[in-house]
């Protein structure tokens, strides 16, 4: 008691007399020298910097710190020095990650309008924004979202919240409850078998939650003082942006820009399509039931849409130009197409669609053919989504007046986000080639922004995203697919631990435990390093975000079989691997408990 209140006194106490040190740099140096040269009192230290145990050598960063400056060489954007030492991983080079001392963006105050603007005000954009005004930069966010073709808009947010991560995982979590609801009469609920969804009501909710995100958004620049515009913005040369906004167009220069503008669904070339086909830009605030329903695409946005819609009691039928979850693990890729099948979701394979036209009855005749067999085809639909990919928004930038390269409509950036202009800097899902995530776009914003003003010196790292497809039954995975671990390490130096596993939930209400299966993707040899990890079942992100962190730390084989799982569980299963696919011994478990 005695200790805790000394405690207390002294910090009120040193913090009176030395307030000074956090304003005055001349009296910090005085008082740091004089008071406590190689005190152990408190520790600073530096986000990228080895820990520091002086007050001393906290200042003298602060120092350096402030001698950095601006490089305009687009070659040499970071600035070089020392390198830094980096944590050590089997799969990725984080040294490059660290191989260059920060560049510290000086203010421009009164030779432009903003240290910073952002050009987007989705995941990437906005925590980029936020984090440079942490860092003491003056910021604009640009904002602004074209209607869709049948007049689809939103707020502040971007595609995650508004038409995105956020309402889908709203609407599978729906779909779940409906399965639930019957599920529960075999737990003894007495439930009325007349429970039906309400589309109108279900949107509605959606929607409302929506829109909250968007205020509470709002708020949060206000109070961080990013000042939002919503405006379309085109650039005039590489320091200047013009925005269209309502009121007119408004001139606007900034020092750097970084470009956060995102994408939006494609829509294929053939009649019809615009005219009486939607999005997903469109489906989640729906004014109407979606009814029997075509989803043209089988990547992750394709079926988990045709996913939740079943749960929902409607008639989805998915329809695959080539190959289901295009980039994803095959082996799972088939089983989570297969498990969607088991429910009732049917595949028109190897099948593109010709045209659609609207009847007099307002039904939808898609008209589609074979691409294996050349047989053509024909079926009625209340809905069609088009699900068929997407595009990067570079068509209204104007990138060429500012000297800013693309690719496949897309930004190509280096390892540090920058663009082939040094001032001008790209991140979220409209850079090329790395992957396009919510959870990624806004650990690279921010990132990026500590190293323009807050003297970092850390590059992303995108190898070994985890990341999840919500279909009815889920599928997560992270790292390596079977077949890049192959590519890369060879067929003799890869072994492949996999099992199926039954659900305790899944007993009572005797769902199918068919397609509950996971596997891990290792080194063959030596230490069996873990390249991946791929689980289908319940609850899959919740399974594997953890592992994730674990795969990145370095997870061995010996390491996650002696790891005792929490039972029961379906995480624990990947606890319980022990047969591999070169053995050839049957990988269905006997029991449960032992």
């Amino acid at each position: 008691m005695s200790l805790t209140l000394w405690n207390s006194r002294f910090s009120v106490t040193f913090v009176r007399q030395y307030a000074t040190i956090f304003t005055s740099g001349s009296v910090a140096t005085s008082i740091l020298q004089n008071k406590f040269t190689n005190s152990s009192i408190l520790s600073f230290h530096n986000n990228d910097k080895p820990r520091q145990r002086t007050l001393y050598t906290m200042q003298s960063n602060r120092q350096g710190k402030s001698q950095m400056t601006d490089t305009t060489d687009s070659a040499n954007i970071g600035g070089i020095g020392a390198a830094a030492v980096a944590p050590q991983h089997p799969h990725c080079d984080r040294q490059t990650m660290y191989d260059h001392q920060p560049n510290r963006q000086q203010s421009s105050r009164g030779t432009y309008d903003y240290d910073l603007v952002v050009i987007g005000g989705g995941s990437a954009g906005l925590a980029c924004a936020k984090e440079a005004v942490q860092n003491g930069a003056r910021v604009a966010c640009l904002d602004y979202v074209k209607p869709t073709p049948i007049g689809t808009k939103w707020g502040v947010g971007g595609t995650c919240v508004n038409v995105g991560c956020i309402p889908k995982k709203l609407m599978h979590q729906a779909s779940l409850l409906g399965e639930a609801v019957h599920e529960a009469a075999a737990y003894g609920w007495n439930v009325d078998d007349k429970i039906k969804p309400d589309w109108s009501k279900l949107v509605s909710s959606v929607q409302n939650h929506i829109k909250s995100v968007n205020w509470v958004t709002r708020v949060d620049l206000r109070d961080k003082k990013v000042e939002y515009i919503n405006g379309l913005g085109s650039f005039v040369d590489r320091h200047t942006m013009v925005a269209k906004l309502k009121s007119g167009d408004r001139t606007i220069t900034a020092q750097t820009f970084v470009i956060a503008v995102g994408g939006r669904p494609r829509y294929p070339d053939i009649p019809g399509a615009v005219e009486y086909g939607i999005t997903s830009d469109d489906l989640f605030s729906l004014d109407h039931e979606p009814g029997k329903t075509l989803v043209v695409g089988a990547g992750y946005i394709g079926l988990e849409c045709a996913g939740f819609l079943k749960g929902l009691g409607y008639e989805p039928t998915v329809m695959v130009r080539s190959i289901v979850l295009r980039g994803f693990d095959q082996q799972m890729a088939e089983l989570v197409a297969s498990s969607m099948d088991e429910r009732g979701i049917p595949f028109l394979r190897k099948t593109v669609p010709l045209s659609v036209k609207k009847q007099d009855n307002g039904k939808l005749l898609v008209k589609y053919k074979n691409t294996e067999t050349g047989e053509e085809g024909e079926d009625t639909y209340d809905t069609v989504l088009w699900a068929v990919g997407r595009k990067g928004l570079v068509e209204d930038l104007n990138l060429s007046n500012a000297g800013v390269t693309t690719f496949k409509d897309k930004i190509q950036v280096d390892t540090k986000e920058a663009t082939n202009v040094a001032n001008i800097f790209a991140v979220g899902d409209i850079i090329y080639g790395k992957p396009e995530l919510t959870p990624v776009a806004v650990l690279a914003g921010r990132l990026l922004a500590r190293r323009l003003y807050g003297g970092s010196n850390q590059r992303m790292d995108y190898s070994d995203v985890a990341t999840t497809v919500f279909t009815p039954l889920e599928y997560a995975c992270v790292g390596l697919s079977e077949e890049d671990a192959v590519k890369q390490h060879g067929a003799d130096g890869v072994e492949v631990f996999h099992g199926y596993y039954k659900p305790t939930e899944f007993f009572i209400p005797q769902k199918s435990v068919r397609y509950c299966y996971l596997k891990a993707v290792a080194e063959r040899t030596g230490d069996q390093r873990v390249y991946g990890l791929h689980y289908l079942g319940p609850v899959a992100g919740e399974v594997i975000q953890g592992f994730a962190a674990a795969l990145k730390s370095g997870l061995t084989i010996n390491t996650l079989i002696n790891t005792v799982g929490i039972h029961p569980t379906t995480a624990e299963e990947f606890t319980r691997l022990s047969i591999t696919k070169r053995s050839g011994l049957d990988p269905t478990p006997a029991s449960c408990c032992s």
